[in-house]
């Protein structure tokens, strides 16, 4: 660990989390980080945490157990609140991420942030907004889920051979390549839409944060630059000694892929299509898309990006419409105009 890295506790409340979340949770809370304390509150002789059970092990995640003593009521509450009040007094971290869709620790977070540390709050897309504002940072799971699943790949992965040595010698929990190379292309998107490079050691150490036990001599490699060179949505830019990582972008691939959701959208007609269906009309015409690798998160951006198409709506009700680039390029014109400061009276032209 880095000597400014921040150190952050993780304290979940299972009674108001899934279990499904949990990935999302540690991808997610590794940009801020170290974790240093990874604990989970419930009654763990509930059958109604046995989802968790499966992942606590694999994550060292500390469970803590809270028996319900009054029907009705969250004891998991009181105990998550005296633990990170103890931890607080410790001054072993800079940080905490208090993971609950419940308002009851809103009073928690705004005392913590009261000892200067910073709160990162996440939820279910239920969670009140008084805990909301209470947090110096709130991310709803359903986005989180949303990212990580977008990312899976449909296909079974490629598997190494320093992977086949490793999964024969019993360890089969070696991440794969295609794994690596997801984390990666998502670690550039973002520093991308911040108008940030990516610097080679920001991508070993993310890598880290995310998978611990990662080491590139785990696939035949001594130097990460090497092994990311491998890699064919990925390119490494040298610029004397310094080393930046890319997304690589076959130009071709991009015409193709952009010319045919030209053609889904305005055989769609004045209405447009919606985002959903436009979406599984890609993926079956281009097996292996990820608006990620075009330097986007979502795909309402990346479609918004095309010229000769506008996006209109919101949430589930958003469509693609087709529009001629002149007329787009008007629009831009006009919000421009709106933008600029008006002229004061008696001002000369």
């Amino acid at each position: 660990m880095k000597e400014n890295e921040e150190r952050y506790a993780l304290l979940i409340d299972a009674d108001n989390v899934s279990a499904k979340y949990i990935k999302p949770i540690l991808d997610e809370l590794s940009k801020y980080g170290n974790v240093t304390y990874k604990r989970i509150y419930g009654d763990w002789t509930s059958t109604q945490h046995a989802s968790w059970k499966e992942v606590l092990l694999q994550n060292s995640i500390s469970p803590i157990q809270q028996y319900s003593y009054t029907q009705g009521k969250n004891a998991t509450d009181s105990a998550m609140i005296i633990d990170a009040m103890d931890i607080l007094y410790t001054g072993n971290v800079d940080g905490f991420c208090l993971v609950s869709s419940d308002s009851d620790f809103t009073r928690l977070a705004s005392r913590l942030r009261e000892s200067g540390q910073n709160v990162i709050g996440m939820g279910e897309a239920k969670t009140p907004i008084p805990f909301r504002q209470a947090c110096n940072i709130f991310t709803t799971l359903e986005l989180l889920l949303e990212d990580s699943t977008s990312e899976k790949e449909e296909k079974a992965p490629v598997v190494s051979a320093a992977e086949q040595t490793a999964q024969k010698a019993g360890e089969s929990d070696v991440v794969s390549r295609e794994q690596v190379e997801e984390a990666v292309v998502k670690i550039i998107t973002e520093n991308q839409n911040n108008d940030k490079e990516t610097g080679l050691g920001e991508v070993g150490s993310r890598l880290v944060k995310l998978y611990p036990d990662f080491d590139v001599r785990n696939y035949g490699y001594s130097m990460l630059y090497k092994f990311l060179e491998t890699f064919p949505k990925l390119k490494v830019i040298r610029e004397g000694s310094k080393m930046s990582v890319a997304l690589y972008e076959d130009p071709g691939r991009r015409e193709s892929l952009e010319k045919y959701i030209v053609e889904q959208v305005q055989n769609s007609g004045s209405v447009g299509i919606a985002l959903g269906p436009l979406g599984n009309k890609i993926h079956l015409q281009f097996k292996d898309f990820k608006v990620r690798d075009y330097g986007y998160s979502r795909l309402k951006e990346y479609i918004s990006s095309i010229p000769s198409i506008r996006t209109k709506g919101e949430g589930k009700q958003i469509r693609a419409v087709f529009e001629d680039a002149k007329e787009k390029d008007k629009e831009k014109e006009k919000e421009k105009e709106k933008e600029k400061p008006k002229k004061r009276a008696g001002s000369r032209k």
